[in-house]
């Protein structure tokens, strides 16, 4: 084992190791074959590291998936830009390097993290150091411990024994399962940020206004496909990606943005995937233009650089991709983020336009209400049910539930009946009625459904056996509430056809003829943010006016209310107090923004 030794005034002797860097780990503790193999690393190791002067934090830093005593620390360093051109795979054979990308090195580099109580950090309560090399791109990822529930830290990293260091970072703890939250928690909920459409300013936004707690990405981080010839931006590589080294230089490409940089650097991000991390319309055997053996490798690959790059936890898994998993935000409300997409679904919808256009569309109208068909795996589902219990049996007041597409039912209605996408729960019928008779046979309330990748904003009230017995204009009957958020940059479902003579109309049929649908909006790219009380949950939805050039500029579009025990969207007399400020809303008005 290659290991330096040295004394902290703090910390007293420190062991530097790879062990240390949970980046070597596998995704999951219970596949140490999907790990680094470290006897390889230690054995091409020379056992000389990187001088200060040959590295450098390249990709800024970040924190997420906190607890209530640790937070996962996460940053670069390395004596390239570049990412390194690495096949490691699962099985841990000797990687391969090809002629593109960053060399492998049989030198190291060794980081060094210190994190405390002020920015100064003249009060550090914990730190550590570890090796890094490029058999994980340089990466880090640490595991900051014995930290004090709901509190913010500052951090920053340093090459070992020198005054070279990273920017300093902001993070946050969560409170203790069972504690009463001193005061309401803020989340700013984002989607489907595509680096070649547009400047991220939705990340902007909540960078200048310092209004989160906690970052959720419900998926599409990233874009796995090349770049248009008339997108903004150009992400490398300049091609779609297949390799370990293809999503690492996309994932490095993003992580350059300066706003993503520094809303890493602020805040504490609790991200899941959803399909573009991996390839469009991704399901458990295949993707719209990939599968068999090629989409094995490829998933393989989008899973470890994910793994590499994002301040995220193992998980005990029972296979080789699970991403979902919960958190406990004290008795004020429970976190379970889904993984819709990746982790065990049945087949999709793989043509144009929701399969319209070529594709398998017949074939999965014919399997939509098929019992055994799954959005998100058996296990996976036995798991979900079993949180939503848990969080109810302890009466935490809320259970918000992370997911990648729009649980609620969906219809233009104007010829038929017929389901808007079968991508969507839309195409899973069986398992979306499971969920459903979780909630009412066990009596869950204050449910609500967070939801991306649409690229277009819905609210609905969430209501089981098509509306049987459901009021709209009341929301009597109704179990939970669904809040999806449009795209940080991704163009309309409209395919580029932005122009609000259009989207506001379709918005207003779509209202029309989908009873659940409350409000809907087409136009805008955006997020939103939840200022979550024990009373109350209040969902306020922003649209970024402009992506063609860094801003902060933002809209306030809609707001809503969900009051504790309603389980439905409140009416004040009716829903987001009669008034919106874009698409259509349900008994109200929409009114130019102030």
């Amino acid at each position: 084992m290659l290991r330096l030794t040295a004394a902290l005034s703090l910390a007293g002797v420190v062991s530097a190791s790879f062990e240390n860097n949970l980046a070597y780990l596998s995704p999951s503790r219970r596949h140490a074959s999907l790990a680094v193999p470290l006897a390889h690393v230690q054995k091409r190791q020379s056992g000389s590291l990187y001088t200060a002067a040959e590295v450098n934090f390249t990709h800024g830093i970040a924190s997420g998936d906190p607890y209530a005593n640790s937070v996962i620390l996460w940053t670069r360093l390395s004596p390239t830009a570049d990412n390194v051109a690495s096949d490691i795979v699962p099985e841990g054979v000797v990687p391969i390097y090809g002629d593109e990308g960053a060399p492998p090195s049989s030198r190291a580099a060794c980081v060094e993290y210190r994190i405390g109580t002020d920015e100064a950090l003249t009060n550090v309560v914990n730190s550590g150091r570890a090796y890094t090399s490029s058999e994980v791109d340089w990466t880090v990822k640490f595991e900051a411990t014995n930290l004090q529930p709901f509190t913010t830290y500052f951090y920053r990293f340093n090459v070992c024994d020198s005054s070279k260091s990273s920017v300093v970072g902001r993070t946050k703890t969560i409170p203790t399962k069972d504690q009463t939250v001193p005061r309401n928690i803020k989340l700013a909920v984002y989607s489907c940020s595509n680096y070649p459409e547009g400047y991220f300013n939705a990340y902007a936004a909540v960078n200048a206004k310092d209004s989160a707690d906690y970052i959720l990405h419900l998926g599409d981080y990233i874009y796995e496909y090349k770049a248009g010839l008339t997108d903004l931006r150009k992400p490398l590589p300049d091609r779609e990606t297949y390799s370990l080294y293809d999503y690492r230089k996309r994932t490095a490409s993003y992580r350059l943005d300066p706003d993503l940089a520094l809303s890493h650097q602020k805040f504490p991000w609790i991200p899941v995937w959803d399909d573009h991390e991996v390839a469009d319309n991704s399901y458990k055997d295949g993707s719209k233009n990939s599968d068999g053996e090629e989409f094995r490798l490829r998933k393989q690959a989008a899973v470890r650089s994910y793994f590499e790059w994002m301040p995220l936890r193992q998980v005990t898994m029972d296979d080789s991709l699970r991403i979902w998993r919960d958190f406990s935000i004290g008795n004020l409300f429970d976190l379970i983020m889904l993984d819709t997409r990746q982790y065990n679904r049945d087949v999709t919808v793989l043509g144009p336009l929701g399969g319209i256009i070529g594709g398998n569309k017949n074939e999965v109208e014919e399997q939509a209400d098929w019992v055994n068909r799954t959005i998100m795996g058996f296990n996976q589902e036995a798991w979900f049910y079993t949180k939503l219990q848990e969080s109810s049996d302890r009466q935490a007041r809320w259970r918000l539930v992370g997911n990648q597409v729009i649980f609620s039912r969906v219809t233009i209605g104007v010829f038929n009946d017929e389901p808007l996408n079968l991508d969507q729960w839309d195409g899973y019928i069986a398992n979306r009625d499971r969920v459903y008779k979780t909630l009412v046979d066990n009596k869950i309330n204050n449910t609500v459904m967070l939801s991306g990748d649409s690229h277009a904003a819905w609210v609905s009230d969430m209501v089981w056996k098509a509306e049987e017995g459901y009021d709209e204009n009341t929301g009597a009957g109704a179990v939970g509430v669904e809040l999806a958020g449009s795209a940080v940059s991704s163009s309309s479902p409209l395919t580029g056809i932005v122009q609000r003579l259009i989207t506001d109309p379709i918005s207003k049929l779509l209202i029309k003829n989908n009873p659940t649908l409350q409000w809907q909006d087409l136009y805008y790219r955006g997020y939103f943010e939840m200022d979550i009380g024990y009373d109350a949950i209040e969902a306020q939805f922003f649209g970024i006016p402009n992506l063609k050039e860094r801003s902060t500029e933002e809209i306030k579009i809609a707001k809503f209310l969900i009051r504790d025990g309603e389980n439905k969207l409140a009416r004040n007399p009716t829903v987001g107090g009669g008034v919106a400020y874009a698409g259509a809303l349900k008994n109200g008005k929409v009114e130019k923004a102030p």
